[in-house]
């Protein structure tokens, strides 16, 4: 049974950081590709920020030059460092994992980031 659990969200003003940890216990992260969605309210989920086969990383547009997305192989996790965030920013943000060798896909439950003075 594969599960993700993130952490990490909460209220910040904008300019502020946060750092988004997703937990992976049942697959390994070196093993699948790993990613960071979002949703905020009366939207669509979209991709923020995506690590694949061979380190290969990408971003959503606006979010390039401010968040990083991490891997740890040994705690088997994987974070997304928000920088310079924005009310924009302001979601439900959630971990994805599908793996290389099923295909499969899992989701966390969610984090919610609000951003706002």
């Amino acid at each position: 049974q594969v599960e993700l659990v993130e952490s990490g969200g909460g209220l910040v003003q904008p300019g502020g950081f946060l750092r988004l940890s997703c937990a992976v216990s049942g697959s390994g992260v070196s093993v699948a590709t790993l990613s960071w969605y979002r949703q905020a309210p009366g939207k669509q989920r979209e991709l923020v920020a995506i690590i694949g086969a061979g380190s290969r990383i990408n971003y959503e547009d606006s979010v390039r030059g401010r968040f990083a997305i991490s891997r740890d192989n040994v705690n088997n996790r994987f974070y997304l460092q928000m920088n310079s965030l924005n009310p924009e920013d302001t979601a439900v943000y959630y971990c994805n994992l599908k793996t290389w060798d099923t295909n499969r896909e899992y989701w966390g439950q969610g984090t919610e980031v609000i951003v706002s003075s």
